[in-house]
């Protein structure tokens, strides 16, 4: 496996990890996308944003010198969450658990929740692997899927 590291996201990241996210299959597997995804100006306001918001912690994931996803913790609604985006030409080669599990090193906020969509297997072992817990799911709608979902929702509390 490639050298995997974390690093803050910088403004000039946000390019690339735009295009990432564009993937149509990715996007199927997040399913819980935001309504403008392909739109890059939105993408690059949200982000640009989030970057300047203390109570978000963005992370760049670099394997070796190549960027390959990102990860963050934000807090939604009362509740501290984890989100990651992994390049599809990286998938299957344990880059997200390691990532995740670095993550967890450096943020230190708990209960941290995940949310999956419930077919997104690959994901939900990066978060068993990381030790969360399976404690419910809920129904959402799901942009990239248009239609509403079940989600499975894992916690880590220590």
């Amino acid at each position: 496996m490639k050298d995997i590291k974390l690093r803050p996201t910088l403004v000039t990241d946000l390019d690339l990890l735009f295009q990432i996210q564009l993937d149509h299959e990715a996007n199927y597997l997040a399913a819980f996308t935001s309504q403008d995804s392909k739109n890059k100006e939105a993408y690059l306001a949200k982000y640009t944003r989030l970057l300047n918001d203390p109570t978000v912690n963005n992370q760049t994931i670099m394997a070796g010198t190549v960027i390959a996803g990102s990860i963050a913790k934000f807090v939604l609604e009362g509740h501290t969450e984890i989100t990651y985006w992994i390049d599809k030409s990286f998938w299957g080669q344990g880059i997200a658990t390691t990532a995740l599990k670095d993550f967890l090193t450096i943020e230190a906020a708990r209960p941290i929740v995940g949310r999956v969509a419930f077919d997104n297997i690959g994901s939900q072992k990066v978060l068993e692997k990381c030790g969360f817990i399976k404690i419910g799911s809920d129904k959402g709608f799901a942009n990239a899927r248009q239609m509403e979902i079940e989600e499975f929702i894992y916690r880590l509390d220590m």
